[in-house]
């Protein structure tokens, strides 16, 4: 008795796992489930972005390593890494008192020549007439002396009252008053040659003093910072490095094939790691000659940054857009199933749902390409979820 019930237990329990089977239950929503209401769009010729989609790098378009043009001890660095920084604001001083002396000396050197040439100590002028000036007028003087001192001489040699000796004399000390007059001149000249000498050294000076201050040459961000305060620097020896952020430049490698329809001027959209952000930009450059060892292109494009948001350095994905009105098949992305790699969709066939496999080409936002599997007319279904092959279907309005 105990035999036959378990006999009939197992019995049961099999017939129930038979109608319950993956078959059973699709056989039963083909015959007699009702149908299931689905959102559907059409498959239609649409406008469609055609892009060209390479990684590249963001470079800075200018960087300088900044330095001294005089050397010293540094005073303060009034910035740091990362630090935004305009052109002509002030990153780092040297300690300015051996330059302020080299004023301080040169001033007096210049204030000296200006009075050995007869100018105010603090006047502007810079040159003199040289007949006007004491030295010449006193070399002029004892010349024109030696002159009527001969010219006496030789009345009295005429007249036989002096002797020929004393004429030979006077002509003699005119010779010599003529030469120190001459030289009176070229003295004068050389004076006003060091007074503008020492005008060139003060200028040189005050230069010095004002390079003590060292101001950014450009609007950017500190890269880079190489001292701290109170270390000596030489000249020329880098303090800060600072980059110029905006624009930023965009390095690509386009590959050969992609290349026919490049042009300047095309929009490039871009992307970084972390920021699903769109960054605009603009291609400037391409390169006169492919790569012979990757089969590249190399091209530039130019990216206004104006935010700040991207950085050098930084690896991005770049979308060349050739043309925004490409004529293409599409369909809407939550349309797309995709598993174990293979992309399919579920369309509407005589109130069934029919599983079609695809492939897909660009995605514009929330439209995706079909280039093999569909064609235009068919009704996809949105958002299938567990929806099968085979399955009732009705279908709601079409977008």
């Amino acid at each position: 008795m105990r035999n036959r019930t378990l006999a009939l237990i197992i019995s049961a329990t099999l017939s129930i796992s038979a109608c319950s089977s993956p078959e059973r239950v699709e056989a039963q929503a083909g015959n007699g489930a009702a149908p299931r209401e689905v959102n559907t769009a059409v498959v239609a010729q649409a406008a469609l972005v055609r892009s060209i989609t390479v990684t590249g790098t963001l470079a800075a378009e200018d960087q300088v390593a900044l330095g001294f043009k005089v050397p010293g001890r540094l005073a303060e660095v009034s910035v740091d890494l990362g630090s935004p920084v305009t052109q002509g604001q002030v990153v780092a001083r040297l300690i300015p008192t051996d330059y302020e002396l080299r004023v301080q000396q040169a001033e007096a050197a210049l204030v000296q020549a200006r009075v050995r040439l007869g100018l105010t100590p603090d006047g502007s002028e810079t040159t003199v007439d040289p007949e006007k000036t004491a030295l010449v007028r006193q070399r002029r003087a004892v010349a024109q002396e030696a002159r009527l001192t001969r010219d006496r001489m030789q009345t009295f040699v005429d007249r036989g009252i002096s002797a020929r000796a004393t004429l030979d004399a006077a002509i003699a000390a005119l010779e010599v008053a003529e030469g120190q007059y001459q030289d009176a001149l070229e003295e004068i000249r050389t004076r006003e040659a060091v007074l503008s000498q020492r005008q060139s050294e003060l200028e040189i000076a005050r230069q010095q003093l004002e390079d003590t201050v060292l101001r950014s040459p450009l609007d950017g961000a500190i890269r880079e910072r190489q001292v701290a305060s109170g270390e000596y620097r030489a000249s020329g020896e880098p303090v800060v490095t600072i980059v110029r952020t905006r624009p930023l430049r965009l390095q690509l490698a386009v590959p050969e094939r992609e290349t026919t329809d490049l042009k300047s001027g095309l929009n490039v959209i871009v992307r970084v790691s972390g920021d699903s952000t769109g960054h605009t930009g603009r291609l400037e450059r391409i390169g006169a000659a492919i790569d012979e060892t990757n089969r590249t292109l190399p091209v530039e494009a130019m990216v206004p940054n104006e935010g700040d948001l991207l950085r050098p350095g930084q690896f991005a994905t770049a979308e060349i857009v050739i043309s925004e009105s490409d004529r293409a098949l599409v369909v809407p992305l939550d349309a797309i199933v995709t598993f174990a790699g293979v992309q399919k969709v579920l369309t509407v066939e005589n109130g069934h749902a029919s599983e079609q496999r695809i492939r897909t080409g660009r995605r514009d936002g929330e439209r995706v390409e079909v280039l093999e599997g569909l064609a235009a007319g068919d009704i996809v279904i949105r958002a299938p979820g567990d929806l099968v092959d085979g399955v009732p279907v009705l279908a709601g309005d079409s977008e």
